[in-house]
């Protein structure tokens, strides 16, 4: 098999990954608290025909040898955690993370998850809860007849009821920070979970520890940049088209051969 058609087989096979992370971040470009992938590739082993350094003579060293890589691979992929535009929404069970940490979750396993979106919602035991039905953690519920709900910076939530003008607090926010955020497991619906990687969570109220502040009444957008990824969509659909063209040319260097002999 001619070498150039494998190295170009694993440059087309990098490339489409490469596109179907950058489809995933623009199919999320309005999802609130979406933090974007980015595809992280590696060059495969070498080929050492001749070693670098390798004696050539007597009293003469080779300067540089000759090393022939055999293509490229997808080593996995990284998620950037920097802040998403916040949109102020005027819901006041909308809330939103300026800066670093996560809002926990109880999920239906028993397991704590972590997430970015702030769009809490009330069941019917008058519970926050996320738009999944998934409780915070620590569980925060609120008294019948509430007139009047708040959440400050440092995520202490109060409320107003019918017939007493006096706030009253029902809780308090936490967020949870991890030493490697990019090592948290993605699940989904908005969903990280932690692992080896990320390290044990760090628990603290906002505004605490290097976590960020709370702003109610604000979400947090998706942190893609619909331009920036277009552009890399263009060079990856170029650098496609050139691998490909590696293909042809290898191919036709091989009927050439075929004809000929």
């Amino acid at each position: 098999m001619h070498g150039a058609l494998f190295v170009a087989k694993t440059g087309l096979s990098a490339q489409d990954t490469n596109l179907k992370v950058i489809s995933n971040n623009l199919a999320n470009v309005a999802t609130v608290g979406f933090k974007k992938d980015k595809a992280v590739f590696e060059d495969l082993m070498y080929q050492i025909r001749r070693q670098p350094g390798a004696q050539s003579a007597a009293d003469s060293q080779l300067p540089s040898g000759l090393q022939l890589g055999s293509g490229v691979r997808t080593v996995g992929t990284q998620k950037l955690f920097h802040t998403g535009e916040l949109q102020i929404t005027d819901q006041a069970f909308d809330v939103a993370i300026n800066g670093r940490g996560f809002l926990q979750v109880s999920m239906p396993n028993g397991d704590i998850g972590y997430t970015r979106n702030g769009q809490l919602h009330l069941n019917a035991d008058n519970e926050l809860v996320t738009a999944e039905g998934y409780l915070l953690e620590p569980v925060i519920a609120l008294p019948a007849e509430v007139v009047n709900f708040s959440i400050s910076t440092d995520g202490v939530v109060e409320v107003v009821t019918a017939g007493d003008p006096t706030p009253t607090e029902v809780g308090q926010l936490q967020l949870a920070d991890f030493v490697n955020p990019q090592g948290l497991v993605a699940l989904g619906q908005n969903l990280f979970q932690e692992s080896s990687a990320s390290g044990a969570p760090i628990v603290s109220n906002p505004g605490e520890n290097g976590t960020g502040i709370l702003k109610q009444g604000v979400l947090e957008g998706s942190n893609v940049n619909a331009v920036e990824e277009l552009v890399d969509m263009i060079t990856t659909q170029r650098a496609y088209e050139m691998n490909s063209k590696v293909i042809s040319t290898a191919d036709e260097m091989l009927s050439f051969v075929a004809q000929q002999l």
